[in-house]
């Protein structure tokens, strides 16, 4: 036990030398400094009035960004595995689908989903008699389907190598063993996959996030509409756009925590 304490002080003296690094003190102080001054002399007394709505745009870009993130993901496995698996018939949509995805702008294909599919729907009568029809005339279907299909294309072309990356060694021993197709898959293909790209997943869901703003552009209101409105409103440039960063970076740090902690936590139940 006293060594385990010991070890314990020793841990923390050395992580509390890590910030008493000189470097480290000279970047919080001029951190400090920026916030004391963005305090001091900045404009902040808008924020009461729009405060209910940006905790509205808050929780829309969040929900947003945590239900396009998991759809994507349950179509970029497919469309990874049936790359590296075939058949033929259905590899090769799957290859096209991923190279339009990633060859067009996300804009492009948001508006393209809004402007244009969205315009033909009215046109047809059943459409509109449909209990399908007071969510198909809102923005936020065609926000939420464009950026699933982005994530499928880009995360589909990612785990097309996971899963060609995984030893097929493993995968044949799994057989030899008896076990099943669906079994091996689910134990050992998919798993393995993922562990080894997490770190690229995390920067897809990062530039997912920064993809979100996009939303904006069909109405949909979210944090950085949100930013927006208050910049016309009131005329005020700089302290809304500041603002707007630090929430950015808030969630970005989230997201990398919350990888992280996966990433550190898979191995043990691979092993």
């Amino acid at each position: 036990m006293t060594t385990q304490t010991a070890n314990g002080l020793v841990d923390t003296a050395a992580r509390a030398s890590l910030w008493l690094q000189p470097h480290r003190i000279v970047l919080i102080a001029v951190g400090l400094g920026l916030v004391a001054s963005a305090a001091v002399f900045m404009r902040w007394d808008w924020i009461p009035a729009y405060y209910d709505l940006a905790l509205q745009g808050i929780w829309r870009t969040i929900w947003i960004l945590v239900v396009t993130g998991i759809l994507g993901f349950a179509l970029a496995v497919p469309l990874g595995l049936v790359q590296t698996t075939g058949p033929r018939w259905l590899a090769w949509p799957a290859n096209a689908f991923c190279t339009v995805i990633r060859g067009t702008p996300l804009l492009l294909q948001l508006w393209l989903l809004y402007y244009g599919l969205g315009s033909l729907f009215p046109q047809f009568p059943w459409v509109r008699d449909s209990f399908l029809w007071p969510y198909l005339r809102q923005a936020w279907p065609y926000a939420v389907l464009a950026l699933t299909l982005s994530v499928g294309g880009y995360v589909g072309e990612v785990m097309r190598g996971a899963f060609a990356g995984v030893p097929r060694g493993q995968l044949e021993a799994a057989r030899a063993y008896g076990m099943h197709r669906r079994t091996v898959f689910r134990r050992i293909w998919l798993p393995q996959a993922i562990y080894s790209v997490l770190p690229t997943l995390t920067g897809e869901v990062v530039l997912l996030l920064k993809a979100t703003p996009l939303v904006a552009t069909i109405t949909v209101v979210d944090i950085y509409a949100v930013a927006s409105r208050v910049r016309q409103d009131t005329f005020i440039v700089y302290e809304p756009l500041l603002l707007l960063a630090l929430i950015y970076l808030c969630i970005t740090g989230i997201i990398v925590f919350a990888f992280r902690k996966l990433e550190a936590r898979i191995p043990a139940r691979l092993g």
